[in-house]
């Protein structure tokens, strides 16, 4: 699949599709321990190694590259949703849901761009998209991500020990989170 051409806009940022001439700035938030290893892949070593993950990782048809809204040449986080085939949370020919995955920069953490990034890419998927579902997980340890799913509106729905963590040769324990469209569509009304 091709990456989307769209870009979608909130108050504060833009999310819109990865370019080449973002591995600088992939490279200096991704090479930052605290961020890939408690998602579930090692830190950046180059630039070369985040043009690489531009081109093979975040090329997806709804991957994002979070921009501030008046800086949408620098990429300060990735949010994307994933598909069947892409994620284990729910079954490979389902193609009604999909896996939300996110990170920032660490410079960005306790500004709610996070949510506010999440909240877009939910309505996008539920209305643009006709998803039934958009699912969301997170290590042990990962107290950020929880809090940040917590405070979107996802609702627990399993915690699965001993996944496979392949990049990092490991199991963890992972929390998976669930919004439905009935739960989206109930929050939107509140």
């Amino acid at each position: 699949m091709a990456n989307t051409t769209e870009t979608l806009t909130t108050e504060r940022l833009a999310l819109r599709p990865w370019r080449e001439s973002d591995a600088e700035a992939l490279y200096e938030y991704a090479k930052n321990p605290n961020i890939g290893p408690i998602a579930g892949w090692p830190a950046h070593r180059s630039v070369e190694e985040s043009l690489d993950v531009i081109r093979t990782v975040l090329n997806g048809p709804e991957d994002y590259a979070i921009t501030l809204a008046e800086d949408q040449d620098t990429a300060i986080g990735a949010i994307a949703l994933k598909f069947a085939g892409d994620s284990d949370l729910f079954p490979e020919d389902d193609m009604t849901q999909t896996e939300l995955g996110f990170w920032i920069g660490e410079p960005f953490w306790g500004n709610g761009y996070v949510p506010e990034a999440a909240r877009e890419l939910l309505r996008h998927g539920f209305e643009d998209l006709n998803l039934t579902a958009i699912w969301c997980a997170y290590y042990d340890g990962n107290t950020k991500s929880a809090r940040a799913q917590q405070k979107i509106g996802f609702e627990p729905v399993r915690v699965t020990p001993d996944v496979p963590v392949p990049l990092l040769h490991e199991t963890r324990t992972a929390h998976e989170n669930r919004m439905t469209l009935a739960r989206w569509q109930e929050l939107q009304s509140s």
